[in-house]
């Protein structure tokens, strides 16, 4: 609960119970990451994965608030897609600690949550509630094992290898800033702010061998 309170404050960490709400992502999309520098490919990406997903996630995720807060319980969504932290580049709350406490994956080396249905291709959305609600399933063991896809694949060399352990910071896995630094960099060259190697080449998700 410490924890929940340093990155969204008093507010959020006042919630005992998440739900969790996830929209996988179009494989048609996703598969043309690697020419991510060609601008309709981006552009469809950042569409169609990103700014209408995140649309969907958020309209549903005040949908349900609104019925908790009509059967007489607290209910606070948090966006799809919200920083609130620039010097951390963070959220006020991670989706992906719901996603995986829920049950519905585990945070891979990548520090994205991977399902057993969709690996890394899916975004989520979060609502914070009182509401007496039971978790619907128990914690998902790793299984990324020795694999080192997303390490190798990514451009900024951004992520250490190290396996997600809840007592470590986020850092002992990723560099934000240098991601940021990445994705900058493209935005200058291409107009768009479009990475997401990670999450194409993780084999959870891919339906085909490279």
């Amino acid at each position: 609960m410490k924890a929940v309170e340093a990155q969204g404050g008093p507010e959020v960490a006042s919630y005992p119970r998440a739900i969790s709400l996830g929209i996988i992502l179009l494989d048609s999309i996703v598969d043309q990451l690697p020419r991510r520098a060609d601008r309709a490919v981006s552009v469809a990406y950042k569409h169609h994965a990103y700014d209408v997903v995140n649309d969907q996630l958020d309209a549903i995720a005040l949908r349900l608030s609104r019925e908790l807060e009509r059967a007489g319980y607290r209910a606070y969504p948090i966006l799809a897609s919200q920083r609130v932290n620039d010097e951390k580049i963070c959220a006020g709350f991670s989706h992906k600690i719901a996603a995986r406490l829920v049950g519905l994956g585990w945070i891979g080396k990548s520090c994205l949550l991977i399902t057993t249905k969709a690996g890394p291709r899916v975004r989520f959305a979060t609502v914070l509630t009182d509401a007496p609600l039971k978790a619907t399933e128990e914690l998902m063991d790793q299984k990324c094992g020795e694999c080192q896809e997303c390490i190798k694949v990514c451009p900024a060399s951004a992520f250490t290898g190290r396996a997600f352990v809840e007592s470590e910071p986020r850092e002992a896995r990723y560099n934000a800033i240098k991601c940021q630094e990445y994705m900058k960099e493209m935005e200058k060259k291409t107009g768009r702010a479009v990475c997401s190697m990670c999450l194409y080449i993780c084999p959870h998700g891919r339906k085909h061998k490279v």
